[in-house]
């Protein structure tokens, strides 16, 4: 199973992982506590009672990724396929993405 570690300004917000039916979000209790820290999207509000669950990819997170000839040269360079929109995510969108969210692969956990 796949993983990574949505981090919102630095600070862990939360883990995105597949699954078997789709995609999890759940967020870490300790960020929800914090009154300082943001939600990670507005379709994604804070809470620990109950993960977040998509048969697909959530929307937000796909809007992290490039698109057109980047898009084209990223799955070039890392060898990912292009409709693999999770792989992508987790490889490229540690940095050098437009908002305060980014997404960190887990290895070997």
């Amino acid at each position: 199973m796949r993983r990574g570690e949505v981090r919102v300004n630095g600070i862990r917000a939360g883990v995105l992982e597949e699954t078997d039916r789709g995609f999890r979000f759940c967020y870490e209790p300790d960020y929800v506590r914090r009154l300082d820290c943001p939600q990670v999207s507005l379709t994604l509000p804070k809470r620990v009672d109950k993960p977040y669950e998509s048969p697909n990819l959530f929307s937000f997170f796909s809007g992290l990724l490039a698109e057109g000839a980047m898009m084209q040269l990223q799955c070039r360079m890392l060898k990912i396929d292009e409709n693999d929109l999770f792989g992508r995510l987790l490889k490229t969108a540690q940095d050098d993405v437009i908002g305060p969210v980014t997404v960190h692969e887990i290895e070997g956990e």
